[in-house]
Protein backbone atom coordinates (compact mmCIF):
# COMPACT_ATOMS: atom_id res chain seq x y z
CA UNK A 1 0.00 0.00 0.00
CA UNK A 2 2.88 1.94 1.09
CA UNK A 3 4.65 2.03 -2.71
CA UNK A 4 1.03 2.58 -4.63
CA UNK A 5 0.65 6.04 -2.57
CA UNK A 6 4.06 6.89 -2.91
CA UNK A 7 3.99 6.11 -6.82
CA UNK A 8 1.06 8.07 -6.75
CA UNK A 9 2.85 10.82 -5.44
CA UNK A 10 5.69 10.73 -7.80
CA UNK A 11 3.10 10.28 -10.58
CA UNK A 12 0.90 13.30 -9.20
CA UNK A 13 3.93 15.82 -8.79
CA UNK A 14 5.22 14.93 -12.14
CA UNK A 15 1.96 15.99 -13.62
CA UNK A 16 1.19 18.74 -11.43
CA UNK A 17 5.48 19.86 -12.75
CA UNK A 18 4.03 19.67 -16.35
CA UNK A 19 1.40 21.33 -15.74
CA UNK A 20 3.28 24.34 -14.52
CA UNK A 21 5.61 24.36 -17.10
CA UNK A 22 3.16 25.04 -19.69
CA UNK A 23 1.29 27.72 -17.59
CA UNK A 24 4.93 29.82 -16.17
CA UNK A 25 4.71 32.42 -18.83
CA UNK A 26 0.81 33.48 -16.93
CA UNK A 27 0.13 35.99 -13.49
CA UNK A 28 0.43 34.12 -10.09
CA UNK A 29 -3.59 33.78 -9.97
CA UNK A 30 -3.95 32.25 -13.42
CA UNK A 31 -1.01 29.74 -12.40
CA UNK A 32 -2.67 28.93 -9.29
CA UNK A 33 -6.80 28.62 -11.01
CA UNK A 34 -4.60 26.06 -13.23
CA UNK A 35 -2.80 24.05 -11.18
CA UNK A 36 -6.21 23.22 -8.72
CA UNK A 37 -7.85 22.22 -11.43
CA UNK A 38 -5.62 19.93 -12.80
CA UNK A 39 -5.28 18.47 -9.44
CA UNK A 40 -8.81 18.02 -9.21
CA UNK A 41 -9.07 16.09 -12.21
CA UNK A 42 -5.78 14.61 -11.01
CA UNK A 43 -7.45 12.94 -8.31
CA UNK A 44 -10.51 12.25 -9.86
CA UNK A 45 -8.66 10.57 -12.69
CA UNK A 46 -5.68 8.59 -10.84
CA UNK A 47 -7.57 7.34 -7.59
CA UNK A 48 -10.64 6.63 -9.76
CA UNK A 49 -8.28 4.38 -12.08
CA UNK A 50 -6.47 3.00 -8.73
CA UNK A 51 -9.95 2.55 -7.52
CA UNK A 52 -11.03 0.48 -10.38
CA UNK A 53 -8.15 -1.65 -10.24
CA UNK A 54 -8.38 -2.37 -6.69
CA UNK A 55 -11.91 -3.73 -6.96
CA UNK A 56 -11.33 -5.37 -10.57
CA UNK A 57 -10.85 -8.61 -8.28
CA UNK A 58 -14.24 -8.23 -6.68
CA UNK A 59 -16.37 -7.16 -9.82
CA UNK A 60 -14.78 -10.53 -11.30
CA UNK A 61 -16.24 -12.54 -8.12
CA UNK A 62 -19.70 -10.89 -8.36
CA UNK A 63 -19.81 -11.76 -12.27
CA UNK A 64 -18.41 -15.63 -11.24
CA UNK A 65 -21.64 -15.98 -9.38
CA UNK A 66 -23.49 -15.27 -11.81
CA UNK A 67 -26.07 -17.27 -13.62
CA UNK A 68 -25.11 -17.03 -17.24
CA UNK A 69 -21.87 -19.14 -18.45
CA UNK A 70 -20.57 -16.02 -20.35
CA UNK A 71 -20.66 -13.67 -17.03
CA UNK A 72 -18.88 -16.59 -15.25
CA UNK A 73 -16.52 -16.86 -17.42
CA UNK A 74 -15.67 -13.28 -17.90
CA UNK A 75 -15.57 -12.74 -14.13
CA UNK A 76 -12.98 -15.97 -13.98
CA UNK A 77 -11.32 -13.87 -16.72
CA UNK A 78 -10.90 -10.87 -14.68
CA UNK A 79 -9.86 -12.68 -11.47
CA UNK A 80 -7.33 -14.72 -13.40
CA UNK A 81 -5.68 -11.26 -15.29
CA UNK A 82 -5.63 -8.88 -12.25
CA UNK A 83 -2.08 -10.23 -11.21
CA UNK A 84 -1.08 -9.99 -15.07
CA UNK A 85 -2.58 -6.84 -15.45
CA UNK A 86 -1.17 -5.52 -11.78
CA UNK A 87 2.30 -6.56 -12.55
CA UNK A 88 2.29 -4.71 -16.17
CA UNK A 89 0.87 -1.48 -14.62
CA UNK A 90 3.57 -1.85 -12.24
CA UNK A 91 6.41 -2.39 -14.80
CA UNK A 92 5.08 0.47 -17.48
CA UNK A 93 4.71 2.73 -14.62
CA UNK A 94 7.91 2.56 -13.21
CA UNK A 95 9.22 2.78 -16.51
CA UNK A 96 7.23 5.86 -17.43
CA UNK A 97 7.92 8.13 -14.49
CA UNK A 98 11.85 7.19 -14.79
CA UNK A 99 11.10 9.10 -18.28
CA UNK A 100 8.90 11.53 -17.47
CA UNK A 101 11.27 12.58 -14.31
CA UNK A 102 14.52 12.14 -16.25
CA UNK A 103 13.03 14.78 -18.85
CA UNK A 104 11.78 17.10 -16.32
CA UNK A 105 14.95 17.04 -15.34
CA UNK A 106 17.33 17.37 -18.60
CA UNK A 107 14.87 19.90 -19.70
CA UNK A 108 14.16 21.96 -16.89
CA UNK A 109 17.82 21.88 -15.28
CA UNK A 110 19.24 23.97 -18.40
CA UNK A 111 16.58 25.78 -18.74
CA UNK A 112 18.12 29.04 -18.77
CA UNK A 113 19.97 28.06 -21.45
CA UNK A 114 23.78 28.37 -20.04
CA UNK A 115 26.19 26.72 -17.96
CA UNK A 116 26.83 22.37 -18.28
CA UNK A 117 23.15 21.83 -16.95
CA UNK A 118 22.19 22.53 -20.74
CA UNK A 119 25.23 20.45 -22.38
CA UNK A 120 22.93 17.51 -22.12
CA UNK A 121 19.11 18.73 -23.12
CA UNK A 122 21.35 20.67 -25.70
CA UNK A 123 22.77 17.53 -26.96
CA UNK A 124 19.80 15.39 -26.98
CA UNK A 125 17.70 18.22 -28.90
CA UNK A 126 20.50 18.48 -31.29
CA UNK A 127 20.62 14.78 -31.98
CA UNK A 128 17.05 14.13 -32.01
CA UNK A 129 16.55 17.01 -35.04
CA UNK A 130 19.95 15.38 -36.51
CA UNK A 131 18.01 11.69 -36.55
CA UNK A 132 14.43 13.21 -37.38
CA UNK A 133 15.63 15.41 -40.57
CA UNK A 134 17.78 11.90 -41.96
CA UNK A 135 15.76 8.97 -41.74
CA UNK A 136 13.07 10.84 -43.32
CA UNK A 137 8.81 9.95 -42.85
CA UNK A 138 9.73 8.37 -39.23
CA UNK A 139 12.07 10.75 -38.62
CA UNK A 140 10.00 12.47 -36.25
CA UNK A 141 8.64 9.13 -34.21
CA UNK A 142 12.63 8.19 -34.47
CA UNK A 143 13.95 11.96 -33.00
CA UNK A 144 11.44 11.78 -30.24
CA UNK A 145 12.08 7.84 -29.35
CA UNK A 146 16.02 9.33 -29.25
CA UNK A 147 14.93 11.85 -26.48
CA UNK A 148 12.35 9.29 -24.27
CA UNK A 149 15.51 6.75 -24.63
CA UNK A 150 18.07 9.70 -23.20
CA UNK A 151 15.22 10.69 -20.70
CA UNK A 152 14.53 7.42 -19.49
CA UNK A 153 18.19 6.55 -19.00
CA UNK A 154 18.28 10.11 -16.78
CA UNK A 155 15.58 8.92 -15.20
CA UNK A 156 17.34 6.00 -14.17
CA UNK A 157 20.66 7.48 -13.20
CA UNK A 158 19.26 9.58 -11.05
CA UNK A 159 16.73 7.46 -9.69
CA UNK A 160 19.41 5.05 -8.43
CA UNK A 161 21.69 7.61 -6.79
CA UNK A 162 19.05 8.81 -4.98
CA UNK A 163 17.96 4.93 -4.04
CA UNK A 164 21.47 4.49 -3.42
CA UNK A 165 21.93 7.77 -0.84
CA UNK A 166 18.41 6.51 1.30
CA UNK A 167 19.73 3.23 1.62
CA UNK A 168 22.60 4.71 3.38
CA UNK A 169 20.52 6.63 5.49
CA UNK A 170 19.70 5.23 8.73
CA UNK A 171 16.03 3.68 8.66
CA UNK A 172 14.59 5.00 12.11
CA UNK A 173 11.51 2.07 11.81
CA UNK A 174 14.81 -0.75 11.75
CA UNK A 175 16.80 1.02 14.91
CA UNK A 176 13.15 1.48 16.58
CA UNK A 177 12.41 -2.79 16.78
Amino acid sequence: MGGAIRTDLILSAEIMVIALSTVSHQGFWSQMVSLVVVAFFITILVYGVVALLVRMDDIGLKLAQRESSGMQTLGRGLVTAMPKVLATISVVGTVAMLWVGGHILMANLGADGTGWFNAPYEWVHHVEHGIAEATGALGGMLGWSFNTLCSAVIGFVVGSVVVGVLHLVPNKKAHAE
